[in-house]
């Protein structure tokens, strides 16, 4: 373990990070070997915690090993989850459970490991305001140092030339279901708290999950599991059309390649806006083993006679929603397809509704002047990942997982976090510390994409041939 040089508070560092989210956490861990790189990271809560409230009892998450932290820039970096298994001393049990995909609190434990041990991550740190120095041409960033309970114990501020913002992203909770969320008493909670509140949703009589994705599907197959047979008293329903598995073929997995990236970036705005649309099934879907295993719960429950009481309705929204009395509450639904409108009585409420870029106005505020935006007021975020800022301003500002709208699917995506990194690192440089393929799918997605991309066939060694 190198110990990163003592820094002077007045000077500018590097690089200041915002946020230890699983983006930042990764880039935090291919900036360690370099040295030269004076780097420090701000998080607000007291530890890495990756989605506390869905690590359910065999959840998987939904890439491949291979897409930790740092395996697909650096191969050879200590940070790497075959290391972190290596040092756990369970190598071969992994090697021999021949699991391409790791357990989701494997993924946590897994990052909370690295986050313990890599330096420069500041735990306890919360970020209040950003601004720009024009006369010393750095950016000054305000931070208050929190203690075991959260409460303000000192104020900072440091100076960098640049900045990656990773804040990550906050759960989203429709407009007909806000009040029933904050209304004390009811139970209404959103996935992203499944497990603080699972004993009590798996007492109560009746309940409502509403969202047809992943975690949908994950919550729905853990409340069926453990409610007994013939009295599940369980609803699901979600604004989908289906139920739908999510795109996992070989090709259509290519849309979370640099290659898909830089196409998607280089369209017009309109047609990127279409097409994060039109492209849900690619990131907002269900994986199909989890299909599959809520489907085998549900016919089990068949084989003494009988269906189970477990409804399952795609294509419904929420119109409106209120309370029934203290404890109970009435949803308000009608059928996209059918047009025809219904009343759900329910017991308890998961709201599987997914989550939305956390706001960056509060932190960005005393940038806004130099921060150029799009037709839609959003940010301009240009192919290596920076913000589109005023000339006058030299430093550069990074987005991490905040650039849907200008990178397409692959933004959230863990597979893209480890070369979204690394293109940073080499960016912010000026070098090249993690040299990236030229080409990463077969799909060819535009007609006038560069050829250059193409590499070339290599020649294969000369051997000299031996004496005899």
């Amino acid at each position: 373990m190198t110990t990163p040089p003592r820094h002077e508070p007045e000077s500018p560092r590097d690089l200041v990070g915002i946020g230890i989210g699983p983006c930042n956490l990764s880039l935090a861990a291919l900036a360690h070997p370099l040295a030269e790189l004076d780097a420090v990271f701000y998080e607000q809560r007291p530890g890495f915690e990756w989605h506390p409230g869905l690590l359910i009892e065999d959840a998987s998450v939904q890439v491949p090993f291979l897409a930790d932290l740092v395996t697909l820039a650096d191969p050879t970096s200590p940070w790497s989850f075959l290391n972190y298994l290596r040092t756990r001393e369970r190598l071969f049990p992994f090697y021999f459970g021949e699991r391409f995909h790791m357990r989701r609190a494997e993924y946590d434990a897994y990052c909370r490991w690295v986050s313990q041990h890599l330096p420069g991550l500041r735990f306890g740190h919360q970020v209040d305001a950003v601004r720009w120095n024009p006369e010393r041409d750095v950016f000054e960033v305000d931070f208050t140092q929190l203690d075991a309970d959260g409460e303000a114990e000192a104020l900072g501020r440091t100076y960098t030339r640049n900045i990656v913002l990773g804040v990550g992203t906050v759960p989203y909770v429709p407009d007909p279901l806000k009040p029933l969320v904050e209304a004390p008493g009811v139970p209404v909670v959103h996935a992203a708290d499944y497990l603080d509140h699972r004993a009590a949703l798996l007492a109560a009589g009746h309940v409502t999950v509403v969202g047809s994705g992943q975690s949908g599907a994950e919550i729905f197959l853990d409340l069926l599991r453990h409610r007994p047979a013939g009295r599940e008293k369980l609803h699901w329903i979600g604004r989908t059309e289906a139920f739908a598995p999510m795109e996992y073929s070989k090709l259509g997995l290519e849309h979370f390649t640099p290659d898909h990236t830089r196409y998607f970036h280089a369209l017009a705005e309109p047609v990127r806006d279409r097409l994060v649309a039109a492209q849900w099934q690619l990131h907002k879907g269900v994986d199909s083993g989890t299909l599959a295993a809520i489907h085998d719960e549900l016919y089990r429950r068949t084989l003494d006679g009988g269906w189970p009481d477990a409804v399952l309705t795609p294509g419904v929204r929420v119109r409106t929603a209120g309370r029934i009395a203290a404890t109970r509450v009435e949803l308000h639904l009608e059928h996209v397809q059918q047009g025809s409108r219904s009343r759900l009585a329910t017991d308890a409420v998961v709201l599987a509704t997914g989550y939305r870029e956390r706001p960056l106005d509060h932190i960005l505020a005393g940038l806004d002047p130099y921060v150029r935006r799009d037709s839609k007021e959003r940010p301009r975020i240009d192919e290596e990942f920076r913000f589109v800022l005023d000339p006058s301003v030299t430093g550069s500002l990074y987005a991490q997982n905040a650039e849907l709208h200008t990178h397409g699917v692959g933004a959230p995506d863990l597979g893209l976090a480890a070369w979204r990194s690394a293109s940073i690192l080499n960016s912010l440089t000026g070098k090249e510390p993690y040299p990236l393929p030229a080409r990463t799918a077969f799909t060819t997605f535009g007609l006038d994409e560069p050829g250059s991309r193409v590499p070339t066939a290599r020649e294969g060694k000369r051997l000299t041939p031996l004496a005899d």
